[in-house]
């Protein structure tokens, strides 16, 4: 035993250093300090999310009025010399829509982009093999298909494989 007395100030008490009972059952231990966490990100509001999609929708639309003017310009005035830039013109309100889109994703989680990620990787491979495959069976005799087929196709698998990650993250 100790020959020190023990001191009636429980201030001037000696600490302990850590570990000096590692381990036994009758020493009663204390909870952790609460420790604080940044704030978790909130999602977005739904009048963010509705308004992307408005936004979205009036770009699609800009875009289908722009194109029917442009078709219909195209087919009164084959020979003109501003055709190229007419049948350009189009590109315009797809680009504002591409903008929109890729500031949406930009917005997402974490997962979610993880998700988009992986679908547009399906979508980007599925497609590939499909057009890869028809360009053959085009040498055999299958009719040719015009390019513009590629984008619908890419964006239905990808709508496809967003729903099998989705699921997948479930």
């Amino acid at each position: 035993m100790s020959e020190q007395r023990p001191n009636p100030d429980p201030t001037e008490a000696p600490i302990e250093p850590l570990y000096t009972h590692p381990a036994s059952p009758f020493v009663r231990t204390e909870t952790p300090q609460q420790v604080d966490m940044p704030a978790v990100p909130a999602a977005p509001s739904s009048w963010v999310v509705y308004r992307t999609q408005i936004e979205f929708g009036l770009a699609m639309l800009a875009y289908l009025m722009v194109l029917v003017g442009s078709v219909t310009v195209l087919q009164a005035n084959p020979t003109a010399e501003w055709r190229y830039l007419v049948a350009v013109l189009p590109v315009v309100p797809a680009a504002l829509a591409l903008s929109i889109f890729v500031r949406a994703l930009s917005r997402l989680d974490e997962l979610q982009k993880r998700i988009q990620m992986q679908a547009f990787g399906f979508s980007l491979g599925a497609t590939a093999l499909l057009t890869f495959a028809y360009g053959f069976l085009e040498g055999v005799g299958m009719p040719h298909l015009s390019w513009t087929f590629v984008l619908p196709l890419m964006a239905i698998l990808w709508g496809v494989g967003t729903a099998i990650f989705t699921i997948r993250y479930r």
